[in-house]
């Protein structure tokens, strides 16, 4: 008797665990959907790389029918971008894609997404702590450092005076590109940073703030600035003062865009700049990776920078003009890294 109760106890046991699994394969069927709404939070749409971005996260997505992306700009202002983010946590979207506008501010509003079970890749910019599915970026710290050698062997080998024209306070990448440049000017003993000062990544602050460095440093022989932009704004103020043939501009994310710190090379204005990818097309790809294919992504996917200088800036126009092409390149570039 024992021995039977045992036996329609197990049999019992058995139709349960089936009745489970099958329901577990029901429901992984139905996770698969016909649209998956993304909700892309940008920082700011003041700068031109970031609009950058905008488009090419855009453009990859026509690619996939089933995905609809949500753009909020957050406009440099924290707590829009931390709305904006409960608003798609609210609205239950599928994945989000941010670039914070500062790490600590937005660091509880990622992680709280994230917690919720909603995937997050971050672009560009980190938060504080892990709480994030991917973060895809170049390495600032390693751009910093090579302008900072550059400068430091190149544009001012016998040493000099430098100004420095910083983003907005608290970025991740602001700080990783100011810490990279002053360890990479450090082989030259002679280059001094006599001013630093924040213009927010946009030209028109940047203008200011060189202005008033211009009026209080009689010498200055080269301005650094963390963004191209600000770059441009400081060779601005700089031939407003009549002062721009004595001064040498290095810059950040060397655009191929008519107004991009590629052709300001070309034409003379900046000595130096490096190409940033966006990864506008990586974010995509690394979405539908997890999404649609059901892959594990690693949780940092690194970008590869190039140095612009008078020498290759030309050749660098070509290769980066026609977005299809060079988001494309960029995207098989970075996995073929990430699977090495």
């Amino acid at each position: 008797m024992k021995k039977r109760t045992i036996s329609v106890l197990l049999a019992a046991a058995m139709i349960a665990s089936s009745l489970a699994a099958g329901a577990v394969t029901v429901h992984a069927e139905e996770e698969k959907k016909d649209k998956y709404v993304i909700g892309m939070s940008q920082c700011n749409l003041g700068e031109p790389w970031r609009v950058a971005m905008n488009d090419q996260i855009a453009m990859a997505a026509e690619k996939y029918p089933e995905f609809e992306v949500v753009f909020a700009d957050a406009a440099q202002d924290n707590s829009k971008q931390i709305a904006d983010i409960e608003n798609f946590v609210q609205m239950g979207v599928d994945l989000i894609i941010a670039s914070p506008n500062e790490a600590t501010p937005l660091t509880n509003a990622v992680s709280s997404a994230y917690d919720a079970g909603i995937p997050v890749i971050l672009l560009d910019r980190k938060i504080d702590g892990d709480k994030y599915t991917q973060f895809i970026g170049a390495d600032n710290v390693d751009m910093g450092r090579v302008a900072g050698e550059y400068v430091a062997d190149v544009l001012l080998p016998d040493g000099g005076k430098v100004c420095e024209i910083k983003g907005l306070e608290g970025t991740s990448g602001g700080i990783d590109r100011d810490n990279g440049f002053r360890e990479g000017i450090k082989k030259n003993e002679n280059i001094e940073i006599v001013a630093a000062n924040n213009a927010d990544w946009l030209r028109e602050k940047a203008i200011t703030v060189a202005e008033e460095m211009l009026q209080t440093n009689d010498e200055i022989d080269l301005f650094l600035a963390l963004n191209d932009p600000m770059a441009e704004g400081a060779y601005i103020a700089a031939k407003n003062a009549g002062r721009e043939g004595d001064i040498l501009f290095v810059g950040f994310d060397g655009l191929p865009t008519p107004d991009g710190g590629i052709r300001s090379v070309m034409d003379g204005r900046l000595s130096m700049t490096q190409v940033y990818p966006t990864g506008g097309a990586e974010a995509i790809e690394s979405a539908y990776q997890l999404l649609v294919e059901g892959k594990e992504l690693e949780k940092e996917l690194t970008l590869q920078s190039e140095i612009v200088t008078p020498d290759n800036a030309e050749e660098l126009l070509a290769k980066y003009s026609g977005s299809d092409d060079g988001a494309a390149e960029e995207t098989e570039e970075a996995e073929e890294k990430t699977e090495e």
